[in-house]
């Protein structure tokens, strides 16, 4: 018996899901998850009107800090942690065809990523770490956090962090048809 709904995965570009990627949790496969982003981005995508070098560069940037993230704070980045990278074109109303980048990680440990507090100028400039989700924030379309089963008794289990980006319309396309 299923008790999650199952949705069917369309096969061609607009709508498109690649196979999730399975990474140990490790800062050091960080280089890996980049790695397989551009390759993904660069051949499956090659055919998309508007996946210029900046917007391949602004996702695999988005990518290491989600990845970072997972590792960073949840038990993903304990003994046989895992992350898992999804990546899907789709139509969304309103925004025209966007990539969707998402990582998951394996539940919630005791910390957990947050917005950084207000920094002085000299604080900005000596801090290692906090600038991840603002990074994400001001690069891609939208971005945002969600458990990965809503239900009450399955909290802790995992999040999902997504972010978007909007791919510009192909010449000649017409908008709000």
């Amino acid at each position: 018996m299923v008790i999650v709904p199952q949705t069917s995965v369309a096969t061609t570009h607009p709508e498109r899901r690649w196979e999730p990627r399975l990474y140990p949790g490790t800062l050091a496969t960080a280089s890996r998850v980049r790695s397989d982003l551009r390759s993904d981005l660069r051949t499956d995508l090659a055919r998309l009107t508007g996946l210029g070098d900046d917007l391949v560069a602004t996702v695999v940037l988005c990518v290491s800090e989600m990845f970072a993230n997972a590792v960073e704070h949840s038990r993903s980045g304990e003994a046989d942690g895992r992350v898992i990278r999804t990546l899907a074109v789709r139509s969304a109303p309103d925004a025209g065809t966007v990539l969707r980048l998402s990582v998951i990680d394996d539940g919630a440990k005791d910390t957990g990523p947050l917005f950084p507090r207000q920094r002085t100028a000299e604080e900005w400039r000596e801090a290692e770490h906090g600038r991840g989700l603002l990074l994400i924030e001001h690069t891609a379309s939208d971005w945002g956090t969600r458990p990965v089963l809503d239900f009450p008794f399955c909290a802790g289990l995992g999040t999902v962090t997504w972010a978007e980006f909007a791919l510009p319309a192909p010449a000649g396309a017409e908008r709000g048809r």
